[in-house]
């Protein structure tokens, strides 16, 4: 259901809007922070992959070999940005680019067995921050955390894709 300007103002009425105040600012502050630690980890691997590498090599690790069209709409941006993102990828041997098997004009990348090896590395070192920064929350704050992180994301997800979160 698409909303309207006078609908979004409506919204932000609901509850508490010194809460809604309150929200705004962390995540702004959150933002700000991850970016500028880029939530590198700990260790060696620390702040050695940016965002976008980190985010392409996940995903074709959980998806399997793609073409740049489908790894693009999996991650909601243009394949031009993706063609942008993976080119460095492929230049230090993290990602490898294919052709298709049925059609040999068009590609495909894949995670090199250097990019599991390193994407490995990465996730290792951001569990760890994650456990240093959440050491004093019981089980259920991360679990509760996380789920709420998650229905966040999906709702700015949903709202950039200009669907409804509910829909």
């Amino acid at each position: 259901m698409p909303t309207t300007p006078e609908m979004s103002m409506d919204m932000t009425t609901v509850g508490d809007p010194g809460l809604l105040e309150s929200l705004q600012h962390e995540v702004a502050v959150f933002a700000r922070r991850a970016e500028q630690t880029r939530l590198g980890g700990v260790g060696q691997a620390r702040n050695s992959m940016d965002r976008a590498a980190y985010l392409l090599l996940n995903r074709l690790d959980k998806e399997g070999p793609m073409g740049v069209k489908a790894l693009a709409s999996g991650m909601g941006i243009d394949s031009s940005t993706v063609t942008r993102q993976v080119a460095p990828l492929v230049d230090t041997g993290l990602v490898k680019r294919t052709s298709h098997p049925e059609d040999g004009r068009a590609v495909v990348l894949q995670l090199s067995p250097r990019g599991a090896a390193r994407l490995a590395e990465v996730r290792s070192s951001r569990r760890l921050l994650m456990a240093e920064l959440t050491e004093d929350w019981s089980p259920q704050e991360r679990e509760q955390f996380c789920a709420l992180l998650t229905r966040f994301n999906h709702g700015l997800s949903a709202r950039t894709q200009g669907k409804h979160p509910e829909s």
